[in-house]
């Protein structure tokens, strides 16, 4: 019952995420940019640069998380604390460069309201104990 009630969640912070970036690109006018899904959208090589280096730290991170958790007992918490930081590192990053070095600056203000919106959710997971039936 947890796993649907966590699907729910996620299902219930995408839909809200959709919603506020057509509003938001209604509002301020912002044009909607061509994106293929899951794929690497960087702005230019240093872009691609450091998006690859925060993807090996991270994955480095959530290695050592999983160990932690697994072999020290640590809260299940812990993989969202590293998960806040790494959306928090990458969507900044990300939206640095539509801001700086886009075709379409405003791009980034669509950035920014996903992250904070991904970022709201993973407190109030943390805050509510919603993963706490988990571990």
């Amino acid at each position: 019952m947890i796993w649907v009630k966590l699907a729910l969640f996620v299902l219930v912070v995408f839909v809200l995420s959709t919603i506020v970036k057509l509003l938001l690109r209604k509002l301020i006018k912002i044009e909607k940019e061509k994106k293929s899904f899951f794929s690497y959208n960087h702005i230019n090589d240093l872009h691609r640069k450091i998006d690859w280096a925060i993807r090996i730290i991270s994955t480095i991170a959530f290695i050592v998380t999983n160990i932690l958790i697994i072999t020290r007992e640590y809260s299940i918490n812990l993989i969202l604390i590293t998960s806040f930081f790494y959306i928090l590192l990458d969507y900044a990053v990300r939206a640095f460069f539509e801001c700086k070095y886009s075709q379409n600056p405003k791009q980034y203000i669509l950035t920014i309201s996903e992250g904070v919106l991904f970022l709201l959710a993973i407190v109030i997971v943390i805050k509510f104990d919603l993963l706490i039936n988990l571990s």
